[in-house]
């Protein structure tokens, strides 16, 4: 399943919408701190509705947490270094979303448990991580004039892409209709 790593989100609301999609989709979202809200926030549950016990919400203190929780990794060197260094090691694939990419989302030949990070809502990834990455880094299409799309948004347009490419596996791709006899 895909595994959505959030780095650092700053909104509530944004947080709990991806909780729903991910609840919804199977996928795993993975929450690196700090954040810019409380998770008793009421913005934060709202917008997760009922999601939360279906969810796979794993949240860690900061990056170097998850990469040792996630690819057995340790290190004291920098950011952009690190990472790439622990999914390299790890053998495991690790995409990037950003609006710096060259490559569209719908290009991207995603593997099965693969990590796709998303930056803050304000700033997005830190440059240093994406120049260190940027054979893996991707961004979705838009309009010149538009600065990004909201970062739930971008969550599900990829979590969606990646079930696609699968064939929506374990998911229901078909509903029934109130009242219709079939």
């Amino acid at each position: 399943m895909i595994n959505v790593v959030l780095l650092e989100p700053e909104i509530p609301n944004n947080t709990g919408n991806i909780v729903r999609t991910c609840a919804a989709t199977g996928a795993v979202l993975h929450v690196i701190e700090p954040c810019g809200f409380l998770w008793e926030d009421k913005y934060l549950k709202r917008s997760g509705l009922d999601y939360w016990d279906i969810s796979d919400v794993r949240r860690y203190s900061d990056l170097n947490d998850f990469l040792y929780k996630n690819f057995n990794y340790k290190s004291d060197k920098s950011m952009d270094k690190t990472v790439k260094e622990a999914y390299t090691l790890a053998g495991v694939q690790t995409l990037f979303s950003s609006t710096k990419g060259s490559v569209i989302h719908s290009d991207i030949k995603f593997e099965k448990d693969c990590y796709v990070f998303f930056g803050r809502e304000t700033r997005g990834l830190p440059e240093r991580l994406l120049q260190a990455n940027y054979e893996n880094t991707f961004r979705i299409p838009m309009r010149a004039e538009a600065r990004s799309l909201n970062l739930a948004n971008s969550v599900a347009i990829v979590v969606y892409e990646y079930l696609r490419q699968f064939g929506y596996e374990n998911l229901l791709t078909q509903g029934k209709l109130t009242g219709r006899q079939e």
